[in-house]
């Protein structure tokens, strides 16, 4: 534990030696202010344990390194901490009481309004470095971090308004704090692979106190932090004593000093002694011996801050002095939060999405002279229509750049028309490609990314759970994630087991983002375009059967290019064929409720019974046109619900069974259901394949049951 520092002679702190005994003294005092505050703070939680009684984590060990890195940041910044950072939020500028106002979970708490633990902060205060939100960072984290510095770097490249700067111009970093625990989390590697492959403006904070609850170093990982970045070529990096606060204030000063000069990331790792508990729910002295904690104890920074503060000729009793306002501000802040208002019960759904842009349909959907386009081409010229007109646009993903253009061509010439820079290739990365937008949002660029097929969602799950779908709500609105998340989905023609496969109920267990599937090339650019001004997160499933209408009896999914100004709001679904006035009036018809290539199975099928089958694309899975399908079902009294997924616990008979309840007293017979066969995969070989999958003969065979029933 506790090795020696390791200093890079390009990293000399810029305030190194011009500091007067009094500035120095000014300085440490000013640290020590903050260090006992967080120490005061603890120790009042531990005092209150039935009071506090949402999980948390202190900074107690940390203080020195958090509060050389918090003191350092400036305003136009950018700060990514972690759930024991509350030192770190001191010295940014955030009161005591502010804190303890999240740790009581209290309408008043600014981060979150009541929402999220403790030490989990977002701020978009212009006092301070913009922070913003995050999971619980154990090393999820790092990719949204360092989808800010990609942010950042694009937007120094362009000259856009929107990338903030200090008075002089300066440039912002951005800061990634996680405790070293988390390096070994696969998506940590993802992102410092994308930081040196594109030299981004970020210093990576490791603080590594040996322990991960109750798992040791020694158990845990064959190398540090610092030894593991070593093969990480282009990181530059260093190792600091973080229990000393002068080392801690060099070190961070020189690192980010390198960072804000040169433009590159850089790995700082803070050897800290653990005081505290992991959480307040797992005590330290239920897994750690004796002889550890007295090794920790003998590197508290507290102690050896206040003496070197007695060294510079601070007075012993102005010391106490200090400390007992200190410990009686802390008090009175703590009553005070604990008297603080709880949130109402009726504001538990607010913030889930911001409002969204586009709420009604609007520009030519036909134009008198337009042109018939395939699915893909439509996709390809809505993204060149918007990157044309959204400066802060990008789009990247796997093959999307100038050589291929996607592996559907769906992508193709736009690199070349707007530059590597916006249009461009990724590592076989899909928890980057995802998680990178929530930083990219946050600091204004506008990406649309790619997922190859939707089959490789699942390595990009974690991402759009964990940081991409919580945002907006756990930061009382504060950070929608504006993103565009393209999925080719959906099988045919033999495409194999890990090319074919439906996520869309996957995706729609998440709460806290959109779902998009268009059958036709009209919805496909209208829905592309209200996608990409929604401010919330989009998942968009273009199945590539419709691509190019290759697939007998989708000759459909070709249409008139609508106008540039097109959009359809989400959440509005289509009629895509009436049954006739006659049959509904006789009783004798039934509803097809349905998406994707579900519409041409429906089409072909209703042609043997015409005039007593009305179709709906909802061409939104969420938000849902439930007014459209209410409305429509009640209207016949019978209806299937179809899908090309694997039926059984799906989003099909999830949606039936809503259907059956809002609509009991006008059905006639059940709310009938089909999709694909329960098998774990796609098969290869196209006869089995069409075993699976649903068809307009089984379609066909199903309305005849319905309309007997």
């Amino acid at each position: 534990m506790f090795k020696d520092s390791v200093s890079v002679p390009t990293f000399k702190a810029a305030n190194e030696g011009k500091e007067r005994p009094s500035a120095k003294q000014g300085m440490l005092l000013k640290a020590y202010r903050l260090m006992y505050q967080a120490a005061c703070m603890a120790a009042v939680y531990e005092e209150n344990r039935p009071v506090c009684k949402y999980v948390h984590s202190t900074s107690r060990g940390h203080e020195a390194i958090q509060i050389a890195a918090g003191m350092q940041l400036m305003p136009w910044d950018y700060a990514s901490p972690y759930y024991r950072d509350d030192s770190m939020l001191l010295a940014m500028g955030f009161t005591p009481y502010e804190l303890m106002l999240q740790l009581l979970a209290k309408a008043d708490d600014p981060a979150s309004a009541g929402r999220s633990y403790y030490c989990h902060p977002n701020s978009l205060d212009p006092d301070k470095p913009c922070i913003p939100h995050q999971s619980s960072a154990t090393g999820m984290q790092v990719i949204p971090a360092t989808g800010m510095a990609q942010g950042i770097k694009y937007l120094e490249q362009s000259g856009a308004a929107v990338l903030r700067k200090g008075p002089k111009g300066e440039a912002p970093v951005v800061l990634c704090s996680l405790g070293d625990g988390s390096v070994t989390e696969g998506e940590v590697s993802e992102a410092w692979q994308s930081a040196v492959l594109w030299e981004l403006p970020i210093i990576y904070l490791v603080q590594d106190n040996e322990w991960g609850i109750s798992v040791s170093a020694d158990e845990a990982r064959a190398m540090d932090a610092y030894e593991y970045a070593a093969g990480f070529k282009g990181m530059e990096r260093m190792r600091v004593d973080g229990s000393d606060f002068e080392e801690c204030l060099h070190a961070m000063n020189a690192a980010i000093s390198y960072v804000r000069q040169e433009r590159k990331p850089i790995l700082v790792h803070a050897c800290v002694p653990l005081l505290g508990h992991h959480t307040s729910g797992v005590r330290k002295e239920w897994y750690r011996p004796a002889d550890d904690l007295a090794l920790h104890g003998a590197k508290d920074p507290l102690p050896l801050l206040r003496m070197r503060l007695l060294e510079t000729g601070m007075s012993a009793d102005a010391l106490l002095s200090l400390e007992a306002d200190i410990r009686k501000n802390i008090d009175l802040d703590f009553d005070r939060a604990k008297e603080a208002p709880e949130p109402l019960a009726d504001t538990v759904n607010q913030h889930v999405f911001a409002p969204a842009t586009v709420t009604a349909e609007k520009g030519i959907r036909m134009p008198e002279a337009g042109t018939k386009v395939m699915m893909v081409d439509a996709a390809l010229h809505a993204v060149e229509e918007i990157l044309h007109d959204f400066r802060e646009a990008i789009f990247f993903g796997q093959d999307v750049g100038g050589r291929l253009g996607g592996v559907f061509r769906e992508a193709a010439t736009l690199a070349e028309k707007f530059g590597d820079n916006r249009v461009y290739n990724t590592a076989i990365q899909e928890a980057y490609i995802i998680g990178s937008t929530s930083g990219l949002s946050a600091v204004g660029v506008k990406p649309i990314v790619e997922i190859q097929f939707a089959d490789y969602l699942y390595p990009g799950f974690n991402q759009l759970v964990t940081e991409i779908s919580k945002s907006c709500y756990l930061s009382a609105g504060k950070f929608p994630v504006q993103t565009l998340v393209r999925i080719p989905i959906g099988a045919y023609g033999g495409g194999g087991p890990y090319h074919s496969g439906s996520v869309e109920s996957t995706l729609l267990s998440i709460k806290g983002i959109k779902v998009v599937y268009p059958s036709n090339a009209a919805d496909m650019k209208g829905l592309m375009k209200a996608a990409f001004l929604d401010p919330n997160p989009v998942v968009m499933l273009e199945h590539k059967g419709l691509y190019w209408s290759k697939v007998p009896g989708t000759q459909g999914a070709i249409t008139v290019e609508p106008a540039k100004d097109y959009v359809i709001p989400l959440g509005k679904g289509r009629v895509v064929q009436s049954a006739h006035p006659r049959d509904v009036k006789k009783g004798d018809t039934i509803c097809i409720i349905t998406y994707g290539m579900g519409v041409y199975w429906s089409l072909a099928a209703a042609a043997a019974f015409p005039g007593q089958v009305e179709i709906i694309d909802l061409r939104t899975l969420f938000p849902l046109d439930e007014e459209l399908v209410f409305n429509t079902v009640n209207k016949h009294g019978k209806c299937l619900v179809l899908t090309e997924e694997q039926l059984n616990n799906s989003f099909a008979q999830a949606f039936a069974g809503r259907i059956q309840r809002n609509c009991f007293k006008s059905l006639d017979a059940p709310v009938f259901t089909l999709g694909a066969l329960d098998l774990p995969a796609v098969p290869m070989n196209v006869i089995l394949e069409n075993a699976m999958l649903p068809n307009p003969e089984k379609v066909r065979a199903v309305i005849k049951e319905l309309l007997a029933y």
